[in-house]
């Protein structure tokens, strides 16, 4: 399968530089995959498309201000992402580094109670850094640091400066819209290093008027990483390798989402993110629990470079809610799979033509 075959044209004023107004007063269109119909709609009226008995699933991952910015000791500018915390070093991080002459023994200054101290090189632009401070890391990242921004939104001088590192992140902001827009209203655990954007639409509001009508939600953790913005460089898609990404279930929403597939209830995620955690932790059921079901979710831990594209067998997940995707991704491939690449791109010439907002602060669809 040829990468050409999920590219279109999209005109660059519909990618949504700023969120809506309200979270819940974005567009939603509504894809029927059975009948081919597409309705369009407001995310909040996403209400009339659940039903008593559905089980939402949604990721409770929290951004973290995951972009440094820093100086060597040669004056030197250097650009820091935080990817995961290494358990084995204390203040430790795998980090992507962006920068002249990087490498083991630099030390970074970030503030002057924040420095980096380069460990290892691992590869790809990834370091590993030791960080110092005086004061808890945590704390003084939440001064220093900047939230992270996708590649294609735009921020004034002083709300994103412009990156070292261009392929990967392109801005980031310390306050602002962003500190509040790009976080769900239901993000708890920190780690991730962009939104799980499809939760963006929801507000408390929503959430209870959805709990009243008789639908469960339940939480699921990936901590979402730069892979989110990293281009497929391969003809063939078969070739692509995803970023390793770590994820979370409890055991209370493990058996929560296998009971609702016992019974035979949908299951509908919320994101891309929580759709690859649920395929990533399904396991065949053989228990009494399966009666009608083929599979459920294992609880615990673990990393996932599932890659979804066109031919994927989807195992836990009945239905999809989730934003409007760059031409040739990973996402793009994911939805095509799940609806049928030929309904996708019917659906994303409405979309155009109608003038929907594309990407992280974009619109939203629901594929049922």
């Amino acid at each position: 399968m040829n990468i050409s075959d999920f590219d279109f044209n999209l005109p660059e004023e519909l990618i949504a530089q700023e969120p809506s107004q309200e979270r819940d007063r974005s567009r939603l269109m509504v894809v029927d995959r059975k009948s081919g119909l597409i309705e369009h709609r407001f995310f909040f009226e996403i209400t009339d498309y659940l039903k008593p008995g559905d089980l939402l699933v949604i990721n409770d991952t929290k951004v973290i201000p995951a972009r440094l910015m820093g100086r060597k000791g040669t004056g030197g500018r250097a650009e820091v992402l935080l990817l995961e915390k290494d358990d084995k070093e204390e203040s430790g991080w795998e980090c992507l580094v962006g920068g002249k002459r990087i490498r083991p023994g630099v030390m970074i200054e970030f503030d002057d109670n924040l420095k980096g101290e380069v460990l290892e090189e691992i590869g790809d632009g990834r370091f590993k850094i030791k960080f110092h401070s005086d004061r808890p890391f945590e704390d003084v990242l939440e001064e220093v640091g900047q939230v992270p921004l996708p590649p294609y939104i735009k921020r004034a001088e002083g709300q994103g400066t412009p990156p070292l590192h261009p392929p990967l992140i392109k801005g980031g902001t310390k306050g602002g819209v962003d500190k509040d827009r790009y976080q769900t209203v239901f993000a708890d655990k920190k780690g991730a290093v962009a939104a799980p954007t499809a939760g963006l639409h929801f507000t408390e509001a929503l959430l209870k008027k959805i709990k009243e009508k008789g639908i469960d939600i339940v939480t699921v953790t990936l901590h979402v990483g730069p892979g989110t913005f990293l281009p497929v460089r391969v003809e063939n898609i078969e070739e692509h390798r995803m970023l390793p990404e770590r994820y979370e279930i409890s055991t209370a929403s493990a058996e929560k989402i296998n009971r609702a597939k016992a019974e035979g209830r949908r299951v509908i995620a919320v994101g891309s993110t929580s759709l690859r955690t649920l395929e990533a932790a399904a396991t065949p059921l053989s228990s009494p629990l399966a009666k009608g079901g083929k599979w459920g979710i294992v609880a615990g831990r673990g990393r996932t470079s599932i890659f979804i594209y066109p031919g994927y067998s989807f195992k836990v997940m009945d239905s999809l809610v989730t934003n409007f995707h760059l031409p040739k991704s990973t996402l793009m491939m994911l939805v095509s799979a799940f609806a049928g690449r030929d309904l996708i791109f019917k659906a994303y010439r409405e979309a155009i033509d109608k003038g929907y907002r594309f990407y992280s602060y974009g619109d939203a669809m629901m594929i049922i």
